[in-house]
């Protein structure tokens, strides 16, 4: 004990802690101890439980959840349960911490460092006494339970990490999309079909497939919108250096997906002398005139074009699907 403390000055500082009721009453100290053992066996559980619905539930499943709205129902279980998990975790340290461990303040002066020995050998005699005064070792309910809890808990982790590993595209969610022969194209969001003397040269229109607003609302298929997106630009047809394919566009009107290479920001910043379409995220840049082709930035795949054409009507419309896959590159993709 240093001169100050003999002389009261730093123990009349410390606020006297009363009595809890742990302290007092062995039935409330077992009660507590219970509390604690269950949160963290609960904690083990749900960890558990969230691998479980990782693999059990359809990754292609949707759910609707308040305030969220439509949203993946794998993501939702796993997350609430692996999040449960850890609150357990926490909120049992913290009843442990409030209930049962000491509840005394300790007050120590601030020295120069190093320590010197006895200062050291002191250290570790405050710390031997916080271990035994936490009832880490003679509380095995606790302990065990505990490490039972953190023993499971980087399991959840591990698992995760499957979705970051090679799997095969399943081209129906992630290689098609809901365009086909014959699609009506229209504006986005007025849902006006489209004429070709509607779109000037040097113009852009926005636009989606007519069958659009169908798929959401009957289908519930709120992620068609994130790869049916399109722009629709007109040059003169000289000016057409190359296509993906033979005569996929109508008098010098050219459909390419909306929907960057890259990491698949929506892009719409047309540049018409050089005919170059700009990503407003990373600066990925695209010749529309020359079949879509990366001539600057991170992306390292052309711009998918949609085939397009003219039904009986005089409107425009898709000659076919898509002929590779929308958005963002990865191994999946190697084309």
């Amino acid at each position: 004990m240093s001169d100050h403390e003999e002389s009261g000055e730093l123990v009349a500082s410390v606020p006297h802690h009363p009595a809890r009721r742990t302290d007092v009453d062995p039935r409330a100290d077992q009660r507590a101890e219970r509390e604690v053992a269950t949160m963290f066996g609960l904690a083990a559980i749900t960890a558990i439980a969230s691998v479980v619905a990782f693999f059990a539930i359809d990754p292609y499943r949707y759910i609707y959840v308040p305030v969220i709205g439509e949203t993946n129902a794998n993501n939702v279980a796993f997350g609430a349960l692996f999040g449960l998990s850890m609150s357990l975790i926490g909120a049992g340290a913290i009843h442990w911490a409030r209930k049962l461990m000491p509840a005394q303040e300790v007050v120590s002066e601030r020295h120069d460092l190093p320590s010197d020995p006895s200062d050291r050998a002191e250290a570790v005699a405050v710390f031997e006494e916080g271990a035994e005064g936490s009832g880490f070792g003679s509380r095995k309910i606790i302990r065990r339970s505990l490490i039972g809890a953190m023993a499971l808990f980087p399991i959840p982790l591990l698992v995760i990490l499957r979705g970051l590993g090679p799997k095969v595209m399943d081209p129906q969610v992630l290689g098609k999309t809901i365009w086909k022969r014959g699609e009506l194209i229209v504006t986005d969001p007025t849902q006006r079909k489209l004429r070709p003397e509607d779109i000037p040269v040097g113009g852009l229109v926005n636009a989606v497939p007519e069958g659009l607003r169908e798929v959401e609302e009957l289908a519930g298929n709120l992620n068609a919108r994130a790869k049916a997106g399109v722009i629709l630009v007109r040059m003169a047809p000289g000016e057409i250096r190359s296509q993906q394919g033979d005569g996929w566009d109508y008098q010098g009107i050219l459909a390419f997906s909306k929907i960057c290479t890259h990491v698949g920001c929506p892009i719409s910043l047309y540049q018409q002398r050089t005919h170059h379409l700009l990503c407003p995220c990373h600066q990925s840049t695209f010749d529309l005139a020359d079949a879509g082709s990366v001539v600057f930035g991170p992306a390292r795949r052309e711009l998918p074009q949609l085939p397009i054409t003219v039904n009986a009507e005089g409107f425009l419309v898709a000659a076919s699907e898509f002929q590779q896959p929308i958005g963002p590159s990865f191994w999946e993709r190697t084309s």
